[in-house]
């Protein structure tokens, strides 16, 4: 068997204003009836939120999960864009509440060895800009943080008084620790996963009502 690591790159800096306006513009078209209270964990300060969550995997990732017999696939409502000419898979999720600077979204995504048929799902993953961390939900019903958000390029905050909008743009973003990734080749059969390289890139937009 070959065994691969996964490796990367950074992200370059995105204009604020396109970015808000199209990822905004991708999450109308998702249609999603939850609300903050799904996601609220009897948290009093939940509120709901709009917005999105793009994540892409950084040059040379989606190739080396290839060939380790890995599929990276997302969970309806997202949505996975595959680029054949960059060799990369970018993973939208629409947001859907905030808890101060923890923004959970909608859907997830799942890595599958394609010959063991093992599974390991990220569930409504959660992106919080302050912990710089992406907490999931496991099928099992507890919360992992899989990746950690190592930097954030730029941050805009637009408020026109009733309406507030962050945009965080350049996230480089890798597997939490040595830990978490031994953890996914344990689950998965694998060696391909890593902390010690680029996993992928994001943008984060989020909308809510001022209160």
């Amino acid at each position: 068997m070959v065994s691969t690591r996964l490796f990367g790159s950074a992200a370059r800096r995105s204009s604020v204003g396109v970015l808000a306006v199209s990822m905004l513009a991708i999450t109308g078209t998702f249609g999603l009836s939850a609300s903050a209270a799904d996601f609220s964990y009897d948290n009093p300060n939940t509120v709901d939120a709009t917005g999105a969550f793009a994540m892409t995997t950084a040059p040379g990732i989606l190739p080396a999960l290839t060939s380790a017999g890995i599929t990276f696939e997302v969970i309806s409502p997202g949505t996975k864009t595959t680029s054949i000419a960059t060799a990369t898979a970018r993973i939208l999720l629409p947001v859907v509440a905030k808890t101060g600077t923890a923004n959970a979204t909608a859907g997830g995504f799942k890595f599958t060895n394609t010959k063991t048929r093992e599974s390991i799902s990220c569930l409504i993953p959660t992106v919080d800009t302050r912990a710089r961390v992406i907490d999931c939900r496991l099928i099992t019903g507890f919360n992992e943080t899989m990746f950690a958000i190592q930097t954030i390029d730029s941050r805009e905050f637009l408020d026109n008084g009733s309406i507030r909008t962050s945009v965080f743009t350049g996230m480089i973003i890798k597997m939490n620790s040595a830990m978490s990734a031994q953890t996914l080749n344990d689950l998965l059969s694998t060696t391909v996963f890593s902390d010690s390289v680029t996993f992928a890139t994001g943008n984060l937009s989020v909308t809510r009502t001022a209160s």
